[in-house]
């Protein structure tokens, strides 16, 4: 099983990242198996980052095997979606970009994809769909789909060009504006629409 994430996909991350530039393609990176947190299960913060940031982003379960997808038959290839986090060592990841090294350190780590229950995706608006992010009982991020650079369908075309999607990966799609840092003793809830999802506390 595969995680594949999407990196600066939403315009007003890219400005509060400082990124002047849109890449001309989707930017792929992938997260091992063992970055899954499932069942609102706490998150321990690393030793070796003073900066873990939260990004809350929509994901996509991938339902059967396909390779070079166009985007119009993509809605063929998934069944359900959930919210995730991408959780990021922003310190490590700030040093990483300087140096021109790859990501996986900063994004890849034990437990850096906390993972909601699934939920069908055939009688949702992928298009138009909205989600957010709580800390604390505060709304640190709103997003919806629409204002994805790249949509879903794009997404999974351009990633089965280089990687053969098989049933059961997923696809982290991007975050929206409002990221920020994580605290021990924080609470996490997110939800898709008015439905929580996620529900888990930070150690």
């Amino acid at each position: 099983m595969k995680i594949i994430a999407i990196g600066w996909n939403y315009m007003e991350h890219n400005k509060e990242l400082n990124r002047e530039n849109l890449p001309p393609h989707p930017v792929i990176f992938m997260k091992p198996e063992t970055a899954l947190l499932k069942d609102n299960s706490p998150f321990y913060l690393p030793d070796f980052s003073s900066q873990i940031e939260y990004e809350a982003e929509i994901v996509v379960r991938i339902s059967k095997m396909g390779k070079n997808i166009a985007s119009k038959f993509a809605h063929r290839y998934y069944d359900a979606i959930a919210l995730g986090i991408d959780f990021t060592a922003r310190d490590l990841q700030n040093q990483l970009k300087v140096a021109g090294s790859p990501w996986d350190i900063c994004k890849g780590f034990d437990n850096s994809a906390p993972i909601s229950k699934f939920i069908p995706a055939q009688n949702l608006n992928l298009s138009d769909l909205s989600f957010s992010l709580s800390l604390n009982g505060k709304n640190v991020q709103q997003g919806n789909t629409s204002n994805m650079i790249w949509n879903i369908d794009e997404i999974i075309s351009f990633v089965s060009r280089y990687f053969t999607l098989k049933t059961g990966d997923l696809i982290f799609t991007g975050t929206p504006h409002g990221v920020g840092k994580i605290s021990v003793g924080d609470h996490i809830e997110g939800f898709i629409g008015d439905e929580k999802m996620l529900d888990f506390y930070v150690r």
